[in-house]
């Protein structure tokens, strides 16, 4: 069919409104701080005031006004893309698919949910012959092993219904619980519901097997292991096995004394072992509860992969995360919109960062096979690629799989597969620098995408209309704070190293571009300006120290407007992005919860790992659903139970900004407009917070704060406004 494969559009309105705030947001950040620094100057000269306090309200808004300025990157050029994948060439020229999906613990991240996302994975709409679906199984579990081998037996009957009745939803449980039928022109046939009764029938056969073999699942977890790689395939020769995609379990080896690398130690094996069963010259990486919510999705990212315009400079298609068990109230900000929006923004410079799944990308890019000479030594490849003579050999394009028809794999390729799942294999190689997925930190996916930006690969990001990948988002607020850390240290360890967008892409990326990854690695800097405006204004309140101008002064016009304007954007880009008024309150307070739990964690063991005093550690998020934590969450309501040590900063804040907030009335009966701003401020962050307020004092349900943090919370509160009481003179 004639016509583009792919068209990409400049969102008009929303980059005239981006620049539009930038410029009077600009002018009035200009504006304060020249009232910032005139007044620095007179209270040196008269010591009217304290000058320390003063000082550490400038160093906040600085730092605040850097961050602000880097973020404006992903605003400067928004687009949206469009796909015509109704253009694509026949099945017969499209090329073939890896598809990766990673798991870890079978307790934390129930079998159904992997299986599903993996036998949607298998029923793409895709040529089967040119389809790989590999399951890693980074706890070596034989409960795992186990559910694949029926995954597989159940996809034998799945697959070809999907196909058949050209399903839209693919995955088997998302697909039975929406109720959805098969194409318009199925609906009534006889011969469809008697199928559909089949199938129902043998995925609940197939659900019984699972929950048999799930006892016991944690113990099943392993971290002293020997590599396992088990193809899938029917004992009794099958002519229609070649209408099957390939499905590999991968076990790689685990050794205590061994560094395992996280996911992206994971991913490289998967990327070693598929290279000489499959060698598909693109892959897609799922979360194992990321399913296929569109079968087309493949086809999709082709749309860039057989542009001839751009594709040889494409790294990746990026797709955005959406979740299914997020309903209206999405307290925690499951949904992350900010990240999505943002990408589009990214777009239109070279492209997104890679967000850790649902995005396709080409061997060639993630080997660095076109940075190596075509005639090099094959003692040379070795040393970046390793051992294996039959992986090297796959890095050629005329290379042919040795998996022969009934995949069923000779002695010599299960040594080869052993060879390559081994926990050694990366030894005295360029795995993991300049070779596949990036070691060293526990967010594999943006430093491999910085390392891949900076080599001059661009990438692409499409949101379509309906939802490619759907997946489960945290419900609860502990698992919220736990992964946010986790991602916030991970991108800390990669400011604080050599990769430092900073010095590592200060001369391979575009201004731009630097500015991003440099607010993406740096924003747990966030917490200096939240702590330092959440303790000092109010201490100053106390003590009857003025910071801001009077509502007579000139200077609070820009003061006021920066405050304001603000908002209103933040409001602004979450409408536009198809959200409610309440998202932008879910927003602003989870992104407060952030500043002052996360990122302050995040900084304290980045800087210890840096230093050697601590050690990188990666916690799975659990899929498990705690019924009582679902139901408060659908019901808006604010679940507290969480690690003491990442609730008591938060509640120490509330407190300190409460009090604060009684001083400040009493200060503005007392002085008029002289201290009106440094009320409102605490007062904004308490109405804004006031889930806290009723978690410690009101509440007296399971899920409230307990006791023991509030008092805590209280105490460590009266200590820091007792000590910046009598240090502030």
């Amino acid at each position: 069919m004639d016509g583009p494969l792919n068209v990409c559009r400049v969102s008009t309105k929303n980059l005239i409104i981006n620049r539009v705030h930038m410029l009077l947001n600009g002018i009035a950040i200009l504006a304060l701080f020249y009232y910032r620094f005139t007044t620095l100057f007179r209270i040196i000269e008269t010591r009217e005031t304290p000058l320390v306090p003063y000082l550490i309200v400038i160093f906040c808004e600085i730092i605040l006004t850097l961050l602000w300025i880097q973020r404006r990157a992903p605003r400067w050029r928004p687009v949206r893309r469009t796909v015509y994948p109704e253009r694509l060439p026949e099945d017969e020229k499209l090329p073939p698919v890896d598809v990766f999906v990673c798991t870890a613990d079978p307790s934390k991240e129930p079998s159904l949910g992997v299986m599903n996302t993996v036998i949607s994975a298998m029923s793409l709409d895709y040529p089967p012959d040119k389809l790989a679906v590999y399951l890693s199984d980074d706890g070596g579990s034989y409960v795992t092993l186990h559910a694949v081998r029926e995954a597989w037996k159940f996809a034998r009957w799945w697959v070809p219904f999907c196909r058949k009745y050209e399903l839209q939803n693919r995955c088997p449980k998302a697909y039975f619980s929406a109720k959805e039928s098969a194409n318009e022109k199925f609906i009534g046939s006889s011969e469809f519901a008697a199928d559909k009764k089949i199938i129902e029938k043998k995925y609940e056969e197939f659900q019984e097997a699972l929950e048999r073999n799930s006892v016991n699942a944690s113990r099943s977890v392993s971290r002293d292991h020997p590599p396992t790689v088990e193809v899938m395939t029917d004992e009794i020769r099958d002519p229609d096995l070649k209408e099957m995609p390939l499905l590999v379990y991968v076990a790689r080896e685990k050794r205590p004394g061994h560094p395992h690398h996280f996911k992206g130690g994971a991913l490289n094996v998967l990327l070693r072992v598929s290279a000489v069963l499959s060698n598909a010259p693109y892959f897609l990486v799922l979360d194992c509860d990321m399913y296929c919510n569109d079968p087309t999705s493949a086809r999709q990212a082709m749309c860039f992969y057989l542009d001839p315009k751009i594709a040889p400079q494409i790294a990746w298609v990026q797709y955005p995360q959406k979740f299914h068990n997020i309903g209206e109230h999405d307290i925690y900000d499951g949904r992350i919109h900010p990240v999505w929006r943002e990408g589009l923004g990214l777009d239109g410079l070279r492209g997104p960062t890679i967000y850790g799944c649902n995005f396709f990308m080409t061997r060639e890019a993630i080997y660095a096979t076109d940075r190596k000479k075509k005639d090099v030594d094959i003692n040379q490849l070795k040393k970046s690629f390793g051992s294996s003579n039959e992986f090297i050999k796959s890095i050629y394009i005329n290379y042919k799989t040795q998996l022969p028809e009934d995949r069923k794999p000779s002695d010599t390729l299960k040594k080869e597969l052993q060879l390559l799942a081994s926990c050694t294999y990366d030894n005295d190689t360029e795995w993991g620098e300049e070779v596949g997925y990036k070691y060293f930190t526990v967010v594999e996916d943006s430093i491999t995408a910085l390392e891949l930006h900076c080599r001059g690969w661009i990438s692409v990001y499409i949101d379509p209309d309906r939802p490619c990948f759907m997946g489960a988002s945290p419900t609860n607020l502990n698992d919220m704070l736990v992964q946010q850390t986790r991602w916030s240290f991970g991108l800390m360890q990669i400011g604080l190293s050599k990769y430092s967008p900073y010095i590592y892409g200060a001369f391979r990326l575009s201004i731009l571009q630097t500015m991003y990854y440099g607010v993406l690695v740096f924003d747990s800097l966030y917490v200096v300006p939240f702590y330092g405006l959440a303790i000092i204004p109010p201490i100053c309140l106390l003590r009857g120290i003025p910071l801001y101008p009077k509502v007579s002064d000139p200077f609070f016009i820009p003061l006021a407007f920066i405050f304001i304007s603000s908002q209103l954007k933040h409001v602004q880009e979450v409408l536009s992005y198809g959200d409610n008024f309440m998202h932008a309150v879910y927003e602003l307070r989870v992104w407060m919860m952030k500043c002052g739990s996360c990122y302050l964690l995040a900084i304290l063991n980045a800087f210890l790992d840096r230093f050697g005093l601590g050690e990188a550690n990666f916690s799975i998020t659990s899929k498990v659903v705690d019924d009582e934590q679902a139901k408060r969450h659908e019901q808006g309501i604010y679940d507290f139970r969480a690690s003491p040590v990442l609730l008591t900063p938060l509640c120490t804040a509330y407190i300190i900004n409460l009090f604060s907030c009684f001083i400040g009335v009493a200060r503005v009966l007392q002085k008029g407009d002289e201290f009106l701003i440094q009320a409102v401020i605490p007062f904004f962050g308490v109405l804004l917070n006031y889930p806290f307020l009723e978690g410690m004092f009101l509440r007296k349900d399971s899920g409230s704060i307990s006791p023991s943090v509030t008092l805590l919370a209280v105490a460590l509160a009266a200590i820091i406004l007792c000590c910046g009481y009598l240090l502030i003179y």
